[in-house]
């Protein structure tokens, strides 16, 4: 890769996605009619997490060195058993989980986290280059919140 290395993007991608939706960032303004858009920029990187919807939600991650798109994520996610979990519920849920995750240094890599709420569940493959996964929460013992996303470097 040309001008950074696997290694400094995936730490930049741990970084933005611990500093843009985890966190809580301000959504700047719409990139497309719309969407939910959140930036985080450093150096010559700029992150872009941009989605419609909101119980259930369909988005893209979008990474860009020197401004050229370089890595991308796509993901759609949803409510499976509204009667009894929902998307606040899910949301914080998401939040702690993925907190927990970029605060070791990943955003990769299979994880389980219990909290009063569901068990997270998180399994994926691949590396940054190219990788696909699969995120649920299973709430008294039934699945009710699911996400997939695959992704991986953009090549000119």
């Amino acid at each position: 890769m040309i001008g950074f290395t696997s290694e400094s993007l995936y730490a930049f991608i741990v970084k933005a996605k611990a500093n843009a939706y985890v966190a809580r960032a301000p959504k700047c303004l719409p990139s497309r009619l719309g969407s939910h858009d959140i930036q985080f920029q450093e150096g010559r990187f700029q992150y872009l997490d941009s989605y419609f919807g909101g119980t259930d939600f369909l988005g893209q991650e979008t990474v860009y060195f020197d401004g050229e798109p370089v890595w991308a994520m796509n993901y759609y996610g949803r409510i499976i058993e509204p009667s009894i979990f929902d998307g606040e519920k899910a949301g914080i849920v998401v939040l702690d989980s993925l907190s927990k995750l970029y605060e070791t240094g990943h955003f990769l890599g299979d994880s389980v986290n219990e909290t009063e709420l569901g068990t997270y569940h998180d399994t994926n493959s691949g590396s940054v280059e190219s990788f696909t996964g699969y995120e649920w929460i299973k709430f008294e013992g039934k699945k009710v919140y699911e996400l997939h996303y695959h992704g991986g470097v953009i090549k000119p």
